[in-house]
């Protein structure tokens, strides 16, 4: 097929719009899908996907439709996701595109993430068509969406199409609408191969499956390729496209999206944003490849046996593979062995990889407390980074802590915007900016402490304002901060697993709810056993367990009261020795609920 019968398109919008109930018409009105095999959530393969509601990987697929002016037009079609965690899945499938639909609930409006996908489109210079999505709702007000898509996101109001995914309205609609405004793919005009890696997955028969965006050149099976990036050479074994299920061809031309399967064993192998070329006559330059990606967040996954280390160093190295977001490292802890720091995106990307990790893998694992990266200025000039408490030098060689910052943007009804401002008061945030979108709407920008956000500021933000909030953040550099490292000691020792570097004007309350914490979970000893909070030499909380008894005076019937009194100061000096030499060893089990708690 021409490469002017070709359209290349994503579908962005805000979680719970109705991207993939689209996606799934999209394909139901071209026949894609046999109708035997139609099912909710077709592009979501993942269990966890279809149970959440959510889409985790971007899936694409090919789709052929009949216009209405006769011609038969290849669609290429990119389900994306919502989450702000996968935001850069949402910008590696809009590399492979030339325009969007972007998804407006009509009973909602313009949401946060709404705004920052739509950025996310104009970046890349996608042609972006508004669609109204749910006006079947008899909350629907399609009025009030049309004048927030030209107040808030400048797009035309005139080329949005009202449509209901979920009973099949407008559907030929937005097909027309895509075959008239989204441009065709443009050939670079050249006879060499170039071809961008957008994502790859890990297959268990045939190896690593890699996703690509042609830009000139055809790829055929038999052929030997080269990843610039890694400059290795390859032999393609299979080409082909998704009809929604991977689809073999003899070619992938220009324009065209789709799969390779080459002889790639190893996981490292395939670099996302790489550019394919051939060996034979390799291109003189890649293609501009995607920003690399840096985690936010990091946290200690461990298995809870330390005879599946190898195991669990399998599956984070496949998991990889098909998440080029998710970073490991291996390290050790005193308390729970050997394990790997890992790095995320976010919380909900943590928690889905720990989620996939014991489905797909059959891993118990435990997790440390989630942490980010700090900055660290010693003494002597001397720039470190800190992305654990156990790494962080003592106080006396440190200058200055610096924390990473986020730009967080509101969008929260006129109503709650006191108490939205006192919680970012609370999270050691400031408001800079407030913009009233409509009559119930306001969108706060504030700058806040990334380690701030991290467990329960999205929790909070939906009780305050009832579920109608959302927010989007982006990273803002690092600010110093008057930061301080927080050690609970068992007995006097200090344990690992639950250090942590935090603000010192929220150090004493931290340090007393993980002391209570602690307390109910660590089994009593036979003698007393202090759990306290330090920094640095200062006690800031303290608890204790208090011993066993044993009732040493039992076995006495009458007689003098000097033998129980002896009895006594024997179990009394016994006592005093094992709280000099006993050691408290704490169960798993209390590790797993202290640190599930977040507390």
């Amino acid at each position: 097929m021409s490469i002017e019968l070709t359209r290349n398109f994503s579908i962005i919008a805000h979680i719970d719009h109705g991207k993939t109930t689209l996606s799934d018409r999209l394909m139901g009105a071209t026949n894609t899908v046999a109708q035997r095999d139609e099912k909710a959530q077709l592009l979501d393969s993942m269990d966890l996907e279809r149970e959440r509601g959510i889409t985790i990987k971007s899936h694409p697929v090919t789709m052929s439709y009949k216009a209405k002016d006769g011609k038969t037009y290849k669609l290429n079609l990119l389900d994306t996701p919502g989450h702000v965690d996968f935001s850069y899945e949402v910008s590696r499938s809009l590399a492979a595109c030339e325009g969007a639909l972007l998804l407006v609930d009509a009973s909602q409006g313009v949401e946060a993430q709404t705004v920052a996908n739509l950025n996310l489109a104009m970046q890349q210079n996608l042609y972006v068509i508004p669609v109204i999505n749910k006006v079947d709702l008899p909350s629907a007000d399609v009025a009030r969406c049309k004048r927030q898509l030209e107040d808030i996101l400048q797009l035309s109001a005139d080329e949005a199409v009202p449509a209901s995914a979920k009973m099949g309205i407008g559907i030929i609609d937005i097909l027309e609408s895509v075959v008239r405004l989204v441009p065709a793919p443009v050939s670079l005009g050249e006879d060499y191969l170039r071809a961008s890696v957008f994502d790859s997955i890990f297959d268990a028969y045939r190896g690593v499956v890699t996703y690509v965006r042609v830009f000139s050149g055809t790829i055929v099976r038999g052929q030997k390729i080269r990843m610039m990036s890694t400059g290795l050479d390859y032999e393609v074994k299979e080409v082909g496209v998704f009809r929604p299920k991977m689809f073999a061809m003899d070619k992938l031309e220009v324009g065209d999206v789709g799969y390779l399967i080459a002889n790639v064993k190893t996981t490292a192998d395939v670099k996302i944003g790489d550019t394919v070329t051939e060996m034979r006559r390799p291109a003189p330059e890649a293609l501009p490849g995607f920003k690399e990606i840096h985690p936010l967040v990091f946290s200690g996954i461990y298995p809870i046996s330390s005879d599946d280390f190898e195991s669990l160093k399998m599956a984070v190295g496949k998991l990889q593979i098909n998440d080029a977001a998710f970073t490991f490292m291996a390290e050790s802890s005193a308390a729970l062995g050997f394990g790997f720091r890992c790095g995320f995106l976010g919380l909900l990307h943590m928690e889905i990889i720990q989620e996939r990790l014991r489905r797909e893998f059959n891993m118990d694992v435990i997790s440390t407390y989630p942490s980010v990266i700090y900055e660290v200025k010693k003494t002597n000039g001397e720039e470190m980074i800190v992305d654990n408490p156990s790494f962080l030098p003592s106080v006396q060689v440190i200058e200055e802590i610096r924390e990473p910052m986020v730009k967080i943007f509101l969008m929260v009804p006129n109503e709650y915007i006191g108490d939205m401002m006192q919680l970012v008061m609370d999270k050691r945030g400031q408001v800079e900016h407030t913009e009233t979108l409509d009559d119930n709407r306001v969108m706060l920008q504030s700058l806040i402490p990334l380690n701030e956000i991290l467990v329960d500021f999205n929790d909070k933000l939906k009780s305050i304002t009832r579920g109608y909030g959302s927010m989007d953040y982006e990273h803002a550099g690092y600010q110093p901060a008057d930061l301080v490292k927080m050690e609970m000691l068992i007995a006097g020792d200090p344990v690992d697993a639950f250090a942590c570097i935090v603000h010192r004007s929220k150090a004493e309350a931290r340090g007393r709810a993980l002391a209570a914490k602690l307390k109910e979970v660590i089994p009593q000893q036979l003698f007393v056993v202090s759990i306290q909070a330090a920094i640095g030499g200062k006690i800031i909380a303290s608890e204790r367990i208090s011993a066993l008894r044993k009732d040493v005076t039992a076995k006495c019937y009458g007689g003098d009261i000097s033998r129980k009194r002896k009895l006594l100061e024997k179990q009394k000096e016994g006592k005093k020795r094992m709280k000099s030499i006993g050691k408290v060893n704490i169960p798993q089990e209390a590790f797993i609920q202290v640190l599930k708690s977040g507390d």
